[in-house]
């Protein structure tokens, strides 16, 4: 079974030897990062923004459980989704991974992983990214 991105260019396949990471664009012009990644900067239209490997670990800032599924979504039910603060300092929107949705609350340490997400009509695993309780997250 082969592993597909659920979109080319967001984040590093699991046998990237930086780890998991969010592939955002950084602007030379403004220092400022964006996601997902683009050559032109969303904040003062410079050109040339380079892609660099971000998102290893932040900060959950709010969340909702989702129950009902969103149309295309083929995933588990029901799931966490939320906004992380990267350490970085780029927030995202992004899918929670928790066993325990009770869990989740505002300042909660989170990591990126990178999973499957469904099996595709051709059989394949299809990978996303999503941000689950860090080990000192799951002791709280």
């Amino acid at each position: 079974m082969a592993q597909v991105a659920i979109h080319p260019g967001l984040f590093t396949m699991p046998d990237d030897p930086r780890g998991p990471r969010l592939l955002a664009a950084r602007c030379g012009a403004c220092g400022k990062h964006h996601f997902p990644a683009g050559e032109t900067c969303p904040y003062c239209s410079a050109d040339g923004c380079r892609v660099e490997a971000v998102g290893a670990r932040g900060t959950l800032y709010l969340h909702t459980v989702v129950n009902a599924r969103p149309p295309g979504y083929r995933g588990p039910l029901p799931y966490g989704f939320g906004v992380v603060d990267l350490d970085e300092g780029l927030r995202v929107v992004s899918r929670l991974t928790v066993s325990d949705l009770a869990r989740l609350r505002p300042g909660l340490p989170v990591e990126l992983e990178i999973a499957p997400l469904f099996t595709n009509d051709a059989g394949d695993e299809v990978l996303s990214f999503a941000y689950r309780p860090t080990a000192a997250g799951s002791a709280s």
